[in-house]
């Protein structure tokens, strides 16, 4: 539905002054031309999915939030809600246990323009495949000993930090029928030889400078 490789915000549009994980960060990285975002959900002492990249929100644990409005937290169910019918999205899970809520948001806001449920975890992308084998899973890692798992993991989407892509790897990874995406670029030289070697999506804090390098003005 895109024009490879997909132009991804890192937590939003990180590298601006506004929140990360937040809907105006989303907000912004649409706004600069990126295709969607990555965002981290992590789960809620209330049960709920929320949106936040660290175990703390402003210093609080978030396994001791029992009222996300209270704290300004969003969910998950509010991103998808907002988002779902105009952006690629990203939802990476930071923690077991959120198998049930992922599944019902996604239920809820089927996501129109692509998705992808990734994470570090081998353990949580088993999980969801086991209660739903049609939801489009992703293998995140920056361990180059590890990120051979990529190979026996139920994913379409194999997602490496940059620096453990060559030619070689997007190869093998279109050879088995997957899709890669690189994180987090930062460097206009590095996107534009990641762009060169076909990957199928970039993740980047810098969202005008990816689409700036990526999708100059015609």
């Amino acid at each position: 539905m895109f024009s490879p490789p997909l132009l991804l915000g890192h937590r939003g549009a990180r590298a601006s002054s506004v929140p990360e994980n937040t809907l105006p960060c989303f907000e912004l990285a649409l706004a600069h031309g990126c295709d969607g975002f990555e965002f981290d959900v992590r789960l809620a002492a209330c049960g709920c999915a929320v949106v936040c990249h660290g175990p703390h929100f402003h210093g609080t644990p978030i396994t001791e939030i029992y009222d996300t409005k209270s704290v300004n937290l969003n969910t998950l169910q509010e991103v998808l809600a907002g988002f779902s019918s105009r952006a690629f999205l990203d939802i990476e899970l930071k923690v077991p246990g959120l198998s049930s809520e992922v599944l019902l948001a996604l239920r809820q806001h089927p996501p129109e323009r692509g998705y992808v449920v990734s994470s570090f975890l081998p353990d949580v992308l088993l999980d969801v495949n086991s209660r739903n084998p049609s939801i489009r899973l992703g293998f995140i890692c920056d361990d180059k000993a590890q990120f051979q798992l990529w190979q026996k993991l139920p994913v379409q989407y194999v997602i490496p930090q940059f620096s453990l892509v060559d030619q070689q790897l997007v190869e093998d990874v279109h050879r088995a029928d997957k899709m890669l995406l690189a994180w987090t670029v930062n460097d206009r030289r590095v996107m534009q030889q990641l762009a060169a070697w076909q990957v199928d999506g970039i993740i980047s804090d810098h969202t005008d400078l990816l689409v700036k390098t990526l999708r100059p003005p015609q």
